[in-house]
């Protein structure tokens, strides 16, 4: 008798995430001797910052490498209260703050203890993908709320009024946001939040792009209303990908449930991720993050213009994180298409914008500016000679 291999229903609408095996892709390019630039995946090119991998090694040296409490170092949960102190101004108790595996691993606990069976739950389109799929998990329904350029691509109070229904729970938003880099104002998180309260709903604010702005500093949605989920990760600004590392700001009367699901889930995040992360704050790291960010607005200018001379039009310019997403359908009818083709017959990786959902996205495209100017330049003259 053979094995059920059947997988349950709502794995067939989990979508896979395009952009990872695009990589894959393009990896498998590169070891049969093809050069590729790496423009599609959102990973800062930089290393680990020198004094969190000496804390690392510091407390490894030791080779007491041992579960930590479910919700984090009660030191990295300190620091991490400290840090929206010093950089927001804002009192945040460390007995709300959980560290988490990742944002991603932060999501999920949000959701877990939000979402029921049939619960709705709005997410704009173009958004991050994962979301979606992570409301699906928990047998919520993932309903796409179509956001333009005229919006900044986000969501506006107009549209909740639009789509929330009697099953709707609650919204997602990233600010700055993945694909596009725009961001949320204070102002705009209160308007939401304020359509949201008298729904009786929850707002997930998504910040793992925070530090990561470009001629503004952006305010932690923690100043409109403590009731408000806030994600975190020492992934972007804080160069940490591998490490997988996160944190999450919960509403008082949720610490409890987050708790015992992070106890079941994952038991407690990497304990040595979490003695790096300690020197993550350390003013010498800060000095270097900042430097990076430098960088970083350096690259975004360079890459603008270079895509803009090319006859990409940007439609929303964008204020952080490390992305451009920009309108191809001057030179395509499917951008995935268009993406692949760049990928094979230019040696260009990009992200399509099928990745981030179904609102243009056959006319969108994704640039990540996470290599270097000189390999930004080479890309662009790679895209201009296919292009021509």
């Amino acid at each position: 008798m053979e094995p059920n291999s059947s997988s349950t229903t709502r794995m067939a609408d989990i979508r896979p995430f395009h952009v990872m095996e695009l990589m894959t892709k393009a990896r498998e390019l590169e070891s049969n001797g093809h050069s590729i630039i790496h423009l599609e995946i959102g990973e800062p090119d930089f290393p680990t910052a020198q004094p969190i991998i000496t804390a690392a090694q510091q407390f490894l040296s030791q080779g007491h490498v041992h579960y930590t409490a479910s919700l984090g170092l009660p030191e990295l949960r300190n620091a991490i209260a400290h840090f929206y102190q010093t950089r927001y101004q804002l009192d945040v108790d460390p007995k709300r703050i959980v560290v988490t595996a990742g944002a991603s691993g932060a999501l999920l606990l949000a959701l877990g203890v939000l979402v029921n069976a049939g619960d709705e739950w709005l997410i704009p389109d173009p958004g991050y993908p994962c979301n979606r799929n992570f409301a699906r998990v928990f047998d919520g329904k993932p309903v796409a709320v179509p956001v333009s350029a005229e919006s900044n691509f986000q969501p506006t109070p107009e549209d909740l009024v639009r789509h929330w229904t009697a099953k709707t729970r609650g919204l997602m938003v990233a600010s700055p946001a993945n694909p596009t880099g725009t961001i949320l104002t204070q102002s705009q998180v209160a308007d939401l939040w304020r359509a949201i309260t008298a729904r009786n709903g929850h707002l997930i604010v998504d910040e793992i792009y925070h530090g990561l702005t470009y001629g503004l500093e952006l305010q932690s949605a923690l100043a409109v209303d403590s009731g408000i989920f806030v994600i975190n990760s020492f992934s972007k600004y804080f160069g940490m990908t591998g490490w997988r590392l996160g944190w999450m700001v919960v509403p008082e009367n949720y610490v409890r449930d987050v708790e015992k699901l992070a106890q079941n889930l994952f038991i407690c995040p990497s304990t040595i991720a979490q003695h790096a992360a300690l020197a993550a704050f350390k003013m010498e790291t800060l000095e270097i993050l900042e430097a990076r960010r430098s960088v970083f607005s350096e690259r975004r200018t360079h890459m603008l213009d270079g895509l803009r001379s090319l006859g990409f039009e940007i439609p929303a310019e964008p204020n952080g994180a490390f992305y451009i997403y920009a309108d191809c359908k001057r030179f395509c009818d499917d951008s995935h298409v268009f993406a692949d083709e760049l990928l094979t017959k230019a040696g260009v990786a990009i992200t399509c914008g099928k990745d981030f959902g179904a609102n243009l996205a056959s006319s969108h495209v994704r640039f990540a500016y996470t290599s270097d100017i000189s390999q930004l330049d080479e890309a662009l003259g790679r895209i201009r000679r296919y292009l021509a």
